[in-house]
């Protein structure tokens, strides 16, 4: 039996990983601005981490959500405590497109409706509804395309007025920073009128915090930066640090019922000591803030990079759009200076490094890429 060829690959073999380093089959090491699409966020293979999934694994790995499992009430308290949302309730499941699928599920059976608002550029996963509601026609499939969906220009909001005043919206989704659309950062002032509105039309407001949240914008969610509650918000990607865990913040407003969502895998015991272990070290190391200090220094540095037209983004979720294409320019980072980052588009870089970088690594970042540009 062979792969389903569905994924381009590099020809590079990564068998070894610490913290903000890889190292492939043949020992060379390789410095890591992407994350692994910005999952990886205490680190790679971080001790701490290594630890609680071994001692987990050496007692109980899995079973079923048919009986009782305290780990998931402490990841719960946990994540209430650091994020700012200990009156929310909780919905483990296990990747970032099944946390949306989850949201929409809660949001539709409160009001009734079936319509969702999404936004232009956005990707928001590839399962039937959240595949539906990602601004990509070439990976969406007749069959999902039968779903209710408008969407929207970003930072529109008389546009969005117009579409909710109609009455039959069920919810708006927007991501706290949008990431493959291009590290694109909703105004302040658009999402503050984004959750007045949606509550006075009986629609609810989905933050999808899959790769902007657990800190990576320099808060534990981007959309704090509005100061604004969220009815729900999914996380997925940072908060098992590469272990498949995903899950979905729901307000006080809705009431729960049995069998009104459910998983197999989801909240196992594993994926607990995971999540357990990523919130240990975000608040232990103040990971939080090293994201906000290092993200504003690579910003600074930035700067001066021949052939920049902006910086977009927060923390260490970072946008460097060129005036040029970058396709040449991101192969020489990763084939001759050892750094792997993200694209977006043809023009724009994407930086989502694990928040434990450091300034020595933005160094080392920056002069990498003056030494490609200087020889485009």
């Amino acid at each position: 039996m062979n792969l389903f060829d569905v994924y381009p690959l590099y020809p590079i073999e990564p068998i070894k990983a610490n913290l903000f380093k890889l190292w492939d089959k043949d020992g060379k090491e390789y410095l890591d601005f992407y994350g692994g699409h910005a999952v990886i966020s205490i680190g790679h293979t971080h001790p701490y981490y290594v630890k609680k999934i071994t001692e987990q694994l050496q007692n109980i790995g899995f079973y079923s959500n048919s009986v009782l499992n305290h780990l998931q009430n402490d990841v719960a308290e946990k994540l209430g405590r650091l994020s700012g949302y200990k009156d929310y309730s909780l919905f483990l499941c296990n990747s970032g497109a099944e946390a949306n699928e989850n949201a929409f599920k809660v949001a539709s059976f409160s009001n009734g409706r079936s319509k969702i608002i999404a936004f232009n550029k956005a990707f928001h996963g590839r399962t039937s509804g959240a595949v539906a509601v990602t601004d990509n026609p070439s990976i969406i499939a007749p069959y999902n395309a039968s779903h209710r969906v408008q969407f929207l220009p970003w930072n529109d909001i008389e546009a969005v007025k117009k579409e909710l005043t109609n009455g039959d919206i069920c919810a708006v989704i927007i991501e706290g920073i949008q990431g493959i659309g291009g590290i694109n950062v909703p105004d302040i002032q658009f999402l503050k009128e984004l959750s007045i509105l949606a509550k006075e039309n009986g629609a609810y407001l989905i933050l999808d915090e899959i790769q902007s949240g657990y800190g990576r914008s320099g808060k534990f969610f981007a959309h704090q930066f509005a100061g604004i509650k969220p009815d729900l918000i999914t996380v997925a990607k940072g908060m098992g640090n590469g272990f498949p865990v995903a899950g979905v913040l729901i307000s006080p407003s809705f009431t729960p019922k049995y069998g009104m969502l459910g998983t197999t895998f989801g909240g196992n015991h594993l994926a607990c000591a995971a999540s357990q272990a990523v919130l240990d070290v975000i608040e232990d190391e103040k990971l939080i803030e090293n994201a906000a200090i290092t993200g504003k220094y690579l910003i600074q540095q930035a700067q001066g990079l021949r052939g920049l037209k902006e910086i977009r983004g927060a923390g260490l979720m970072i946008g460097l759009e060129f005036d040029f294409p970058i396709a040449d320019i991101r192969k020489q980072l990763l084939f001759n200076q050892s750094i792997f980052t993200g694209y977006s588009g043809s023009s724009t870089f994407r930086l989502l490094p694990p928040l434990c970088i450091g300034k020595n690594e933005v160094d080392h970042l920056i002069s990498s890429l003056n030494k490609v540009l200087e020889n485009k």
